[in-house]
């Protein structure tokens, strides 16, 4: 599930194979001016958690966007991927 406050963007539950492409058709049109992903309410995340966020950055076409409160899964697959720098914290 998806909430926009102001310029942040909160995100809870699963983040999964199974809830990615809700999850980015919830956020069409909550991408614009938006500063700050809060991960802080994830609950679980698989390889494609990675992929919804370095689309959401696309999407948003805003180099300053940064994602908070990264759970440590995703963390660890950011790394082993080698896509962390694309993931700003």
């Amino acid at each position: 599930m998806l909430t926009r406050e102001g310029e942040i963007l909160k995100v809870a539950g699963p983040m999964n194979i199974d809830s990615v492409a809700t999850l980015l058709n919830q956020s069409s049109g909550l991408l614009s001016d938006l500063k700050v992903v809060d991960l802080a309410e994830v609950t679980e995340v698989d390889s494609a958690a990675v992929s919804l966020l370095l689309e959401w950055r696309r999407q948003a076409r805003n180099a300053t966007l940064r994602f908070v409160n990264l759970p440590a899964a995703l963390k660890s697959l950011a790394d082993l991927y080698g896509v962390t720098e694309l993931i700003p914290q």
